[in-house]
């Protein structure tokens, strides 16, 4: 959950997340360095009067800034394709759960269970209970097992939604007349929040996510006394 000023992500409930952070880290230090140089370079250049025509002509360095900002964008685009293909991987899940965004509330559907689905609304800033977050909190939850892969198959009746939860590293499109998926593994139970990250109209900033991720014997208790 994100707390007032904070300057950095979530804190990372899933390997995807995890390795989400790691490039960004990566990156950020690839782009303070070149920014420090180029500081030096033009503080370098407005503090002294001395021009070095030999330097400015060199073949040699042409060669160098033209090769290296080519090798850093590699450095960049490797660990970036790696997280890509990562997230895009398909496995074997043993749940699917099925997400139908709609103006402006998240259904919910337990395919591999019969009869098991159910809206999921905004609780009224009024109803709250004390410790409740207000605009995430929902009347239903999403309750899902921790350490298993869960496949999420998201889509929307009306207009274009976002399926999103940044403690986890998810954010598919809620697409009409498509079906996009994405793959869920989380590493500790916990409560997570999200909201739809797409302008779906007047009321786009009330139509909040809340996963609460449990152990798989506190799940199965859970469906027990769903069914």
């Amino acid at each position: 959950m994100a707390y007032p000023a904070q300057l950095g992500f979530q804190d990372a409930a899933s390997p995807i997340m995890e390795e989400l952070m790691y490039f960004h880290d990566h990156t950020l230090m690839i782009v303070f360095l070149i920014s420090s140089l180029v500081l030096y370079i033009i503080s370098l250049m407005l503090t002294t009067e001395l021009t070095h025509t030999s330097t400015m002509d060199a073949q040699e360095v042409e060669t160098v800034w033209t090769i290296l900002p080519a090798v850093i964008l590699i450095l960049i685009a490797l660990p970036s394709l790696r997280i890509l293909y990562m997230m895009d991987e398909i496995t074997t899940p043993s749940l699917t759960l099925k997400t139908m965004g709609h103006q402006w509330y998240w259904s919910y559907e337990y395919t591999d269970y019969e009869s098991l689905c159910f809206d999921s609304y905004m609780t009224p800033p009024l109803e709250l209970d004390p410790g409740e977050l207000r605009l995430l909190e929902v009347d239903n939850r999403v309750v899902l097992p921790t350490e298993m892969s869960i496949r999420m198959l998201i889509s929307s009746e009306d207009v274009l939604h976002s399926w999103t939860v940044p403690a986890l590293g998810v954010k598919t499109d809620a697409i009409p007349g498509r079906l996009n998926q994405a793959t869920l593994m989380t590493s500790r139970p916990g409560i997570y929040y999200g909201q739809c990250s797409e302008i779906c109209g007047a009321n786009h900033s009330f139509m909040p996510i809340v996963l609460e991720l449990v152990p798989l014997k506190h799940f199965e208790e859970w469906l027990l006394s769903t069914l």
